[in-house]
Order: C-alpha cells, then structure tokens, then sequence
C-alpha cells in the first residue's frame, strides 16, 4: 500500500460526507425556518440520507467487484455532488428529502467502496494505522463543519453549505484519478436481487418508520404501517438468505466472533453517537438561545478530540487491546453523552467544551478500534460482504439513534402538554436516554478474550505470575 496516500485520497469522500452531516445538523432551524416546517420535522431529511445508504450499501461490494473499485469510488463522489446541487435548490420539506436520498445513493458507495479499496490494500497488522490514516482528513469535515455552517447560515444563506461540496466533489475525483490504482479484475457473486429488494424494504421500512412515529408533521399510521412492512421484509429476508446460494448479506459471516463483536457493539454504541449532531446543535439553539454560527464555534471542539487521538491509536490499541480499550471506552464515551444533560445557559462554555472534546477523543478511539476489529478474522475473499454488512449496521443504527432522540424529544414534550414546544428539560431526557442504549456496548466487549483480535492490535497479555 502507497501508505499513507491511499487512505487519505480515499478520505476526500469521508471529510465531504463528513462536514455535510455537521453541517446541515447546524443548520436545521434556518433550513425548517426557510422552507416552512419545524427543526423536528426536517430530521426527515436525515433520516432519507441514512434510509438511501442502508438501502444502496449492501449492493456497494459488488458494484465495486463488477465495475472496478475505482470506477465506482469516483461515479459515487458525483452523485453526491448533484445530490449536494439539488438540496440547494429545494424549495420544500419534500424537495428536501428527496435530494437528501440523491445525496445518500452517492455516499452509499463512496465510504464502503473506499474502505473496501482500503483493507484490500492492507496487512492486517497495519490495519488500524491505516485506519486511523483513513479518518483523520476525514475529521477534519467535522472540525470545519460546525462553524463553517454556522457562519454561512447566520451571514450569508443556508444554501451554500451544499454548493461548497461542488469544488471538493472535483478535487475528490482528480485526486483518485491520480492516485489510486485500478486494481486486479475479481469476479462478483451473483447479484441477488429478491434479496436486493427485500433488504431495502426493510431496512427503508423500519428507519422510515421509527422517524414517523416520532415525527408529528405526518400521521403517525404511516408510521406504524411502513414499520409493520419493514418487520415483514425482515423476516422474509431471513428466510430468503437461508436459501439463497448467494446472499446479498451473507448471515454465514456472523460466524466469526469478532466481527459479530464488531457489529453488534458498534451498533449498540452508534445509536448514543447518532443521536448527538441531531439533539446537541438544536438543544444550544433552541434551548440556549444561540445562533447556528455560535452554536457551531461550541460543538466543533468534539472533531477536535477526534482528530487528536488518531495519532495514538495504534499505540493504545497494541497497550491495552481490543476488549479492555473498547469495553472500558463504551462506558466512558456513554458517560460523556449522558454528561450533556447536565449542560444549561449558566454552565461555562469552557466546561462545556471540555467535555465535548473528551467524548471526542474516546468516541475516535472506540470507532478506530471498532473498524479495525470487524476485519481482524475476515479472509480477502470475504472482505466484501465484510464491509457491507458493516457498512449497513452502521447506517442503521445512526438511523435509529437520530428517531430514537426524536421520539424521546416528542414523547417528552407531550408529556407537559407541548404547548410551549421543545424545552432544555426535553433534551436532558434524550440526552440521557441514547446514552443508556450506548453504554449497553460495553458489555459485549468485555466479554471478548483477552488478546481478541491480537493480531491487528499487536496486543500480548502479560504471562500470569508463576505460583
């Protein structure tokens, strides 16, 4: 591997796709404000973005084995460009969601074909530096965004947080163009197709469904209807895979223990962290009182930890392993989500940003880990439908964490009436509700071995003390 110029070309699709989250999470009032709905209503927008990528995912490994990694790595930066010109011109909550899908068919391919070029081009004793190599332009989208958001929304217009993806979209593709190698020819799996369309209705189903249950723009039936749909695609979709010669996602793979690790543990985790660039912009907003710009000079400081701990990952990991760094990170990281509900307009900024950059630094941590692990006992001939399950779990479970915070946000506001809207106390109890399905994770990687995943951390236990 031309390390570290491979993970971070690939990177240019992380930072875009990146800074846009971070961004339109900042910008969510002025945007409802513009086209007439509420900030609750228009998390329908980031709930399609995540429905589009968990829907187009599963098929990413094998458009990039059919296609070439490459070719696919490029045709997705731009679809999520036109995607990025659409949502600038949309003039209404429904052109909004629908350019967010456009956006989300486009990052659906850039992030796991990009990680998948990634770990095809990598020891496994290298793979958490690469990585770590991988995300760190990557959090720089993060770092930028926040502030960058707020300070085109509050002096200029909304609209320019998508029309800066434009140039950043054709820099991406110069650069693979440039650097990145075609790589050898591999022969796909037969596309599944019923599948195809029976994971998408899940998937779409459910996550659709949790953000209308908690969305009182719509009629809740539809809520419950596209959920039903969703349970029964599932369900379908299981039996379907226990036939099928060649799945779409392999359930088989679940067979190794650190990567169902892996999935099951980051999923849990994901649902606390998805929840956050949702609930904390609009808490400082709409419960302090702050501007997008200002709210974002607060929040950016998160990135901030984020990208500092990339540079001692793989020392940490080789120190401590998998199952002590991870388990004890869960716990920690869950512990700092919870913290925000403490958080009102007379707490010190300072203290508050403190805090933010904590969480940051383990969250990083955890998630490099996290990566990392779900490869540690894959063969390359299962790196595909490794990274696409992964891929999905993780769209999924920021999915729901984003319809978990907004079902707890609405459930408690009805609970005093709701007639004054969304209050502080209403975040707090959000707040400490996705840190309570966060910390859960913990427990699945405490129970790992020792010296799981050795390999790629580098991690040796120390030799018990001779009797």
């Amino acid at each position: 591997m031309n390390a570290p110029i491979t993970p971070l070309v690939l990177a240019v699709s992380l930072f875009m796709e990146q800074m846009d989250s971070t961004v339109i999470a900042t910008s969510l009032p002025a945007i409802a404000a513009d086209i007439g709905t509420s900030p609750v209503s228009l998390k329908l927008a980031v709930t399609s973005y995540l429905v589009a990528l968990a829907i187009f995912i599963p098929i990413s490994g094998w458009m990039a084995d059919r296609f070439g990694a490459k070719h696919v790595f490029r045709l997705a930066i731009g679809i999520f460009a036109m995607g990025s010109v659409a949502c600038a011109f949309a003039g209404s909550i429904e052109g909004f969601v629908l350019a967010r899908f456009l956006q989300g068919i486009g990052g659906s391919m850039m992030t796991p074909v990009g990680r998948l070029i990634l770990v095809r081009a990598t020891r496994r004793e290298d793979l958490v530096s690469a990585m770590a190599w991988l995300t760190i332009p990557a959090l720089i989208g993060p770092l930028l965004g926040p502030p960058l958001g707020g300070f085109l929304t509050t002096y200029l217009s909304w609209h320019w947080i998508f029309w800066i993806n434009v140039p950043i979209s054709v820099a991406g593709i110069l650069l693979v163009t440039r650097f990145l190698e075609d790589g050898a020819p591999r022969e796909p799996r037969p596309i599944d197709l019923p599948g195809f369309v029976l994971c998408g209705l899940a998937v779409a189903g459910i996550v659709f469904g949790m953000s209308v249950v908690s969305l009182p723009a719509l009629p809740i039936a539809y809520g419950y209807a596209t959920i039903a749909i969703g349970l029964a695609a599932s369900l379908g979709y299981v039996r379907h895979a226990r036939r099928a010669p060649f799945p779409l996602l392999d359930p088989a793979m679940l067979r190794h223990p650190l990567f169902r690790a892996g999935i099951l543990g980051g999923s849990l985790f994901r649902i606390g962290i998805g929840a956050i660039p949702f609930l904390l912009p609009l808490m400082l907003q709409l419960g302090f009182g702050l501007d997008a710009f200002h709210s974002g000079l607060v929040t950016f400081v998160a990135a901030a930890g984020a990208l500092s701990s990339k540079f001692v990952a793989r020392r940490a990991f080789r120190a401590f392993g998998f199952r002590d760094l991870l388990g004890f990170g869960a716990l920690a990281s869950a512990l700092f989500i919870a913290i925000n509900a403490s958080f009102t307009p007379a707490t010190p900024v300072a203290l508050i940003m403190a805090c933010l950059y904590a969480g940051g630094v383990l969250r990083s941590l955890y998630f490099t880990g996290v990566n990392a692990l779900v490869f540690a006992e894959v063969t390359d001939a299962d790196s595909s439908q490794a990274t696409a399950i992964n891929a999905v779990a993780q769209q999924i479970s920021l999915a729901t964490g984003v319809a978990l915070a907004g079902a707890i946000l609405d459930v408690s506001s009805r609970a005093r009436g709701g007639a004054a809207g969304l209050t502080l106390a209403d975040f707090h109890t959000a707040f400490l509700g996705v840190a309570g399905v966060a910390v859960i994770a913990a427990a699945v990687f405490l129970r790992l071995p020792r010296e799981a995943g050795a390999a790629v951390s580098g991690h040796r236990a120390r030799p018990a003390p001779a009797e």
